[in-house]
This record gives C-alpha cells, structure tokens and sequence, in this order.
C-alpha cells in the first residue's frame, strides 16, 4: 500500500463544455461566473445526476469511466462524485498493469512474431513494479485519481487498485500476491464494507467487482503467472499462482443482473451510469457463473480456455 506524493494533475475544471449538465457561466448574468463558481454549478449538476439514477450517500465507489463517452472533465467528475456521496465516502479506481507481466494478453500480444533474441531483448527493456508506475488500460480518471495527492495504492504488481478518501488506507491495506482480485484484495474489503460500482460510459465487461464472484465459484482454473517488480533498486521476478479471470462472459452476467433489478441505471453527461451494489452482484454473479460456466463431471475442472498458458522461462 502506497501513499502518492505527486502533484494533481489535470487541466482547470470548469474551462471545457460539460454536455449533459448545466455550465455555470451559462447561467450566470453576462456569463462573468468565476472558474470556482463554474466547477461549483457544474459539479452540483453531476452530483444530481448520480443521485438520481441510485448513487447512496456514504457508500464507498469503486468507478469504471470512458470519459470520452462521458463529456465530462475528471476533475468535474471526481468533485461531483464527492458532493453525490458525501464526505464519508472513499473513491475507489483500478490501476491495473500489464507492461510488466510475461503471462498477460498484452504480452503474448507484443512477442508475436518475435523469435528468442527478440523476445529476450523485449523482456530486459519491461519495467519492474513500483508504485509510481502508470496503470495500463484503466482510463484518464483512474489514472488521476491514482496521482492525487493523498491517494493510496495497493501493492499487488499486476491487479492494484487506489483509492482517494477517509477510508483509503483500509480498503488498500491488504492485497495478497495470490489474490489477484480476491477475498485478499481490495475488492474484498470493498465487499465487506458494502460498497458500491459504477460503470459510466462502459458496459459490464469492465466491471472488475464481478472477478470477485470468480474466485468463490468452486474449483475455477488456475494458472502460473510471472510479473517483474522494483525491489531496493532492482528488477527481481515474482512468480505466483492465482484463478484464470475471464471477463468474457461479464456482459451477459452483467444484463441477467440487471433483469432483476439489482441494478440501476440513469443519464450522465452524454452517456449513463450504472450503479450496482457489490454484495448484491458478487452474490448472483458467483450463482450465475457455476451455472453458465459448466464444470465438467468427472475430473472437477472447468473447461480449459487458451489463455491459460505455461510459464515460460525467464531471461532475467
């Protein structure tokens, strides 16, 4: 768990059109409001938004946002993310990486094509983990989020997650090596704590809570995974074994969630928002899967997929 230093990164909030909310110099005589009271207005108006379509006060939120679908600058999200939760609560993002793994998709997707003295170069030049490394594949906001000043991250080298709020520190607090996305991981503590998802502008494959679900169903496959982390000024190389995720099936768990109303969703900006209560959706998600998934009679294991692969040697 680390706790970030850099400085808030961002352009002006309140400068930029805001579609689908009311700007503040709009409504202002002359349009002469002030940039604090722009972002004031504007914040208000997204506040509403969430509220209207479920957001609870004082409920923890881990959020998922396209925020070119969303029309809305971070900074504005973020402040009307707070003023729709109140000051209880925490905000929560994922900070995944993958440039430092030799198992993951984006891997095997770089290598290809590649023969040994390639592969071997391509791996020396990967960086190791460390906490200031850049997410990958997680958005403009969660990015931001994860350089606010105050922000924690956890410190798993593949799966971090970082948080802004009073309860930061406890929902970073614990992240295993072999937890991925666990009962050890952030995503456990935010299903303890009765938190909430948002998807914004994103359909339920991105919704990372559902991974917790995968890791209750019942002998999941697992596979050998192998990252590269900073250790006092060195590149040293973890291996570990965890469950195979696979987010392929999210969407059609995530719709079958929704037909029951366990769910809700409204307008946001230029796109809408979903908000899920994570205990709700791990609990159907973990019935969904054992059911959707089809062990296999006999030898108890889940039919094996392709992407779980042998870990190969490694050359540094």
């Amino acid at each position: 768990m680390t706790r970030s230093d850099h400085p808030t990164p961002g352009a002006t909030p309140g400068r930029s059109p805001t579609p689908g909310v009311t700007r503040g110099d709009d409504a202002a005589p002359g349009g002469t409001r002030g940039d604090d009271a722009v972002s004031a207005v504007a914040a208000g108006a997204v506040a509403g938004q969430l509220r209207a379509a479920g957001v609870p006060i004082g409920s923890d939120l881990l959020v998922h946002v396209s925020l070119s679908r969303l029309g809305v600058d971070k900074a504005l999200l973020l402040a009307g993310l707070r003023e729709a939760a109140g000051p209880g609560a925490t905000i929560m993002v994922p900070a995944q990486t993958a440039h430092n793994s030799v198992t993951s998709p984006a891997y095997r997707r770089a290598v290809a094509g590649m023969d040994e003295r390639e592969i071997r170069e391509y791996e020396a030049a990967m960086p190791g983990f460390s906490p200031a490394m850049p997410s990958s594949g997680c958005g403009g906001f969660a990015e931001y989020v994860r350089q606010l000043p105050g922000a924690v991250r956890s410190g798993h080298p593949q799966t971090s997650f970082a948080a802004v709020g009073p309860r930061a520190a406890d929902l970073m607090a614990v992240h295993d090596l072999e937890s991925h996305l666990g009962e050890r991981s952030p995503l456990g503590a935010l299903y303890r704590d009765g938190g909430h998802a948002l998807l914004i502008g994103c359909d339920w494959s991105s919704c990372t809570a559902l991974h917790l679900a995968e890791c209750r169903v019942p002998r999941m496959p697992r596979k050998r995974y192998r990252c590269f982390v900073e250790h006092h000024g060195r590149r040293i190389t973890r291996d570990f074994l965890g469950v195979d995720h696979d987010d392929s099936d999210f969407l059609a768990l995530g719709r079958a969630f929704e037909a029951t109303g366990g769910a809700w969703s409204g307008p946001l900006g230029c796109t809408t928002v979903t908000v899920l209560p994570v205990r709700a959706a791990v609990h159907f998600a973990v019935r969904w899967l054992t059911d959707s998934r089809k062990l296999q009679e006999g030898d108890g294991k889940w039919p094996q997929r392709s992407s779980t692969i042998p870990v190969p040697p490694c050359s540094s």
